[in-house]
């Protein structure tokens, strides 16, 4: 009988050292840094690829937080994963609560499958070699044993924890567990030939994690329970009970129960990667696995580079040219531009942290936000007047709404709208428009097959995203 495999994908997190591409609205795990897909599309296919002969591979469960859930049901919908579970936190808890959630969901179905648990915000540059190891680790974990997937350094990293195990090589016994160390500790270990990252990839039975946080942590076990038994399930969404999960402890997988295995009755072992893996948790990092030309230079969109050595250049929006830089990194976006050493990369969440000082949106939202309709983009604004551009999805419609402080004029660019304007429906096609006053309950849909594009000139004392109030929303949104 084949080994039945349930995929958890940890996609919580704000990657704030990718800053000004990452933002909290729209974090590191749901871009995409190289080829077709985002950092999440990339981690759910590379799960999906575990299937063999003697491993059944179930379609995903997704442990997130709410304000992101419809990214997450739109990049799964374009894989073709819409059976996948969505797990939302209320609060963040940390990994272990939020892989407890997923190993209580995967015993639903009366199996005990192994869980193989990967962060969304990593990329490998070798897939069948990361599929090879991580099947090795399955079949292991499937007799019991709690496993882990160890990177062989490649330098003296300090920005990451390592495994000690036993001996060098593949299929070990993990030792111990050490903290991210200060460089001259990390050539020793390089050195030592038996330390290896840790890559955050686990792979354990649902049953034998509940049985190991019962006993490291029963705390976190219990309080998860009750959570557990009180979710909520809307559609694909599954949310745990506010208050109860809010009183559950925050831990880490590693320090509630990794950490704690090394010479305890539970059985834990490591599965050598060796595939070109980063946890992109900086700029560096994506220098790191980009294409390079001869110079060492990565550019991505429109870029120009002239007399310049190991420089990252990412132009989101525009032509961006640089000449004699060296060990720089360039991003812009629509409304931010970085600047940066490549060795001060990890600094970059300092401006993050500024920016949450100062109150600024340019930490949580991009000029073009996203929506489960479609998006806005935010293109021009001034006192008492903002100018957006608004694209809404095929049979996609926004909620029925109105606004205390504002009024908007709509102006069709191409396809059709289906305008509610307080107690008339009117139908407009390219080119035609319409006013909402003030106070005046209003509705944009798309009724036809293609994108429907407005521009919405917003006229008022107060132009916030929060001057909205909802009567009814086909997304269950407040």
């Amino acid at each position: 009988m084949p080994i039945q495999i349930q995929p958890v994908i940890m996609a919580g997190g704000s990657g704030t050292r990718l800053w000004p591409l990452s933002r909290a609205q729209f974090p590191k795990q749901f871009l995409v840094l190289s080829g077709k897909n985002s950092l999440f599309q990339q981690a759910a296919l590379r799960l999906q690829a575990l299937a063999a002969a003697d491993l059944d591979v179930a379609q995903p469960i997704v442990v997130g937080n709410d304000e992101h859930r419809f990214l997450v049901l739109e990049q799964l919908r374009e894989l073709k994963l819409a059976g996948a579970s969505l797990l939302l936190e209320p609060v963040g808890r940390n990994t272990a609560p939020a892989l407890t959630l997923a190993a209580l969901q995967a015993l639903e179905g009366g199996n005990d499958p192994v869980l193989v648990v990967s962060p969304a915000d990593q990329t490998v540059t070798d897939a069948p070699e990361f599929t090879a190891a991580l099947q090795r680790a399955v079949r292991r974990a499937a007799d019991g044993s709690v496993m882990i997937l160890g990177v062989t350094p490649l330098a003296p990293e300090t920005g990451f924890g390592y495994i000690r195990t036993a001996e060098a090589g593949a299929g070990l016994a993990v030792a111990q567990f050490v903290e991210k160390p200060d460089l001259t500790t990390a050539q020793a270990y390089v050195a030592a030939g038996n330390y290896f990252w840790n890559s955050g990839i686990f792979v354990v039975k649902a049953s034998v994690w509940l049985a190991a946080l019962e006993q490291f942590r029963p705390d976190i076990l219990s309080a998860t329970r009750k959570a557990w038994a009180q979710r909520e399930i809307d559609a694909s969404f599954i949310r745990p009970g506010r208050a109860e999960f809010e009183a559950v402890p925050s831990e880490s997988v590693d320090y509630a129960v990794m950490e704690k295995c090394p010479g305890s009755s539970v059985a834990i072992g490591m599965e050598r990667l060796n595939a070109g893996w980063s946890d992109l948790g900086a700029w560096d990092a994506v220098w790191q696995v980009a294409d390079k030309d001869a110079e060492g230079n990565a550019g991505v969109g429109d870029v120009l580079v002239h007399d310049s050595r190991n420089t990252l250049v990412h132009a989101a929006s525009r032509l961006v040219s640089v000449v004699g830089l060296d060990d720089v990194v360039v991003v812009e976006t629509a409304d931010a531009v970085l600047v940066t050493h490549r060795s001060r990369s990890q600094d970059v969440k300092m401006i993050v942290n500024q920016l949450h000082t100062q109150g600024r949106t340019e930490q949580n939202l991009h000029r073009q936000v996203n929506r489960p309709w479609g998006w806005y983009d935010s293109i021009d604004a001034g006192s008492r007047f903002q100018v957006k551009r608004i694209m809404v999805k095929p049979g996609a419609s926004l909620s029925l709404q109105m606004h205390h402080h504002r009024a908007e004029h709509w102006i069709v660019v191409s396809g059709t709208a289906e305008v509610t304007n307080g107690d008339k429906v009117i139908m407009l096609t390219e080119n035609q428009s319409t006013y909402i006053p003030l106070g005046t309950t209003h509705r944009l849909s798309n009724p036809g097959k293609v994108p429907l594009e407005i521009i919405e000139v917003q006229s008022g004392s107060y132009l916030g995203e929060d001057d909205i109030v909802r009567f009814e929303d086909t997304y269950g949104r407040k």
